[in-house]
């Protein structure tokens, strides 16, 4: 037997109707913990708004540990925190998430990864999701992260570190083309 991939399609003009029912922009839900706010915006080569984008993360809870059954950590877990978040974005191209601040969860051999969400991306026109990474500027960790030190190019990596806003405030943006734009990765 041969298994033929399915062929990738865009996920427009239908996303507002096919998906934004799922929208979560509150990961934390009901779980305890100090809640951080995080928004941004998308914007092409041309630093113009992408309006029809969604965004998704999946991030572990403030113990690194993802709310996932495949995670054998032994590590305590808050039944009420999501893991997760679906956002489209606005006319403006911004999008926002209510979450916890992750805490480092293991990486290849025995690292440590410094706590980010993970990030996917879609939009109309697109074949492919951008799969991402948002890190954290306060953190220590992010000098040793496995993921963060493959990209070479420190301005690049700079393209995954958000920015403080203030007392739990983070702002990150994502350039999808061009100078400054985001890095992505091939998962």
């Amino acid at each position: 037997m041969k298994l033929i991939p399915t062929g990738s399609q865009t996920v427009g003009p239908y996303l507002h109707v096919g998906l934004t029912w799922l929208t979560t922009q509150d990961i934390a839900g009901t779980a305890g913990g100090r809640r951080i706010r995080i928004s941004g915006r998308i914007t092409d080569a041309d630093g113009v708004a992408v309006p029809d984008a969604l965004v998704e993360v999946w991030q572990a809870n403030p113990q690194g540990k993802y709310a996932h059954p495949a995670d054998k950590q032994d590590k305590p877990v808050d039944s009420a925190f999501k893991g997760w978040g679906r956002c489209p974005t606005d006319k403006d191209g911004v999008f926002e998430f209510t979450t916890l601040k992750p805490g480092a969860v293991p990486g290849p051999g025995n690292s440590l990864q410094a706590p980010h969400l993970a990030v996917t991306i879609f939009m109309r026109g697109q074949l492919k999701h951008l799969f991402t990474r948002m890190y954290f500027p306060d953190e220590a960790a992010n000098a040793d992260d496995p993921i963060l030190n493959f990209v070479d190019d420190k301005a690049r990596r700079d393209t995954l570190i958000a920015r403080k806003d203030g007392e739990g405030r983070y702002s990150w943006d994502v350039v999808l083309q061009g100078r400054n734009e985001t890095v992505f990765f091939d998962c």
